[in-house]
């Protein structure tokens, strides 16, 4: 028998092709190594997991889910804006202080209307959907900004985040002084609009499930036909990949990257309005380092700094998968100081291990 009919394996009717040579041991061992290596996070998010429920039980009670599951919707909605700008190999330090920003304007309009401390007293309490429209359109604002300087300017966005951070922070800063608020936080919410966040229309189990959840749900669902099923999406991905084959094809890459900060500006403008709502006090610290959460769900959940990868399904197991280490490193008494450093680890650990998938498939 020749050597090549050696090598020669069965046909194969269910792959259609023939193999020469089944894989080596060696080959085996390496694919199982970089099985390993690629999903490291996840392994060791499931291992803590497991820990956690055995060192406390109560981690994955009824009541801890759906406090999880809160937590993860409250911050769904920035981590989505972000992911975009990831995808398109930049990133948003302004996100947080856009928040924060939104928070308290959506916070001081829709103040009680007899509130003692109420922080504008001759203006009435405004319609929800009125305020609702105003953080937005701030939002968007600050997002065209981010957009347009790095798109017109050919700044890189960490440099132009930064600088929309400082500026948005000293807005909030100037804004806490209005009326007769004097900087301090804003509280004293209409019912209406606490009742509209964080009420709930149902229960499961005795325990109540928070509107927001539902808001998160149907703004998940708009992002992921944005992505996926309109030709801004497709040219999102597109200029994430390689702006100049993108250029090329026709599609404007300047615009491209001004409205995808500017759909993140949105995301932000809908983040603060629902924060404001479900802290019901918020201050210049409201929305301090909620990029940092955001920017690691969206790498934990796969979205790449290389560009033009990343789905939206990703980015919610990124979401949730970060929430339930928090609330276990709570559960576990852990100091929430301590808990920046891992959050930090977190981020270096998942970037490390998305650049290695790079080179690999480079």
């Amino acid at each position: 028998m020749s050597n090549i009919a050696k090598g020669l394996q069965k046909w194969n009717p269910k792959n259609r092709f023939m193999t020469f040579k089944e894989s080596s041991p060696e080959d085996k061992r390496r694919a199982i190594k970089e099985f390993f290596i690629n999903n490291l996070l996840y392994i060791l998010l499931f291992v803590a997991i497991v820990g956690i429920q055995i060192y406390d039980p109560r981690f994955l009670s009824l009541s801890s889910i759906v406090n999880i599951i809160s937590l993860s919707a409250a911050n769904l909605p920035i981590a989505l804006g972000i992911a975009g700008c990831i995808i398109l190999t930049g990133t948003d330090l302004s996100a947080g202080r856009i928040v924060g920003l939104t928070a308290c304007v959506a916070a001081s309009l829709l103040q009680a209307s007899g509130y003692a401390n109420k922080m504008f007293p001759g203006l009435p309490t405004f319609p929800i959907w009125a305020v609702f429209l105003i953080v937005i359109a701030l939002g968007a604002l600050v997002g065209f900004i981010n957009g347009f300087c790095t798109a017109r300017f050919k700044l890189h966005p960490f440099i132009v985040t930064l600088a929309t951070q400082l500026i948005t922070y000293g807005a909030l800063l100037i804004y806490l002084m209005q009326g007769t608020n004097n900087g301090q936080s804003i509280s004293g919410l209409d019912p209406s609009y606490s009742s509209f966040i964080a009420g709930n229309m149902f229960k499961i189990g005795g325990v109540a499930i928070p509107n927001y959840i539902l808001y998160a749900v149907v703004i998940t669902v708009v992002m992921w036909f944005i992505w996926n099923k309109t030709a801004f999406g497709k040219n999102m991905f597109a200029v994430g990949s390689n702006p100049e084959a993108a250029n090329v094809s026709g599609v404007s890459v300047s615009k491209t990257i001004i409205w995808v900060f500017v759909l993140a500006g949105i995301m932000y403008g809908i983040t603060g309005f629902i924060e404001a709502a479900r802290i019901g006090s918020n201050s210049a610290a409201t929305g301090l380092n909620y990029e940092l959460d955001a920017i690691a769900a969206c790498v934990i959940g796969g979205v790449s700094f290389v560009g033009g990868i990343g789905k939206i399904r990703g980015v919610i197991m990124g979401v949730v998968l970060l929430r339930i280490i928090f609330v276990g490193l709570t559960f576990l008494g852990i100091d929430s100081n301590m808990q920046y450093v891992i959050k930090g680890l977190i981020i270096l650990v998942a970037c490390a291990i998305d650049m290695r998938k790079y080179l690999v498939r480079k």
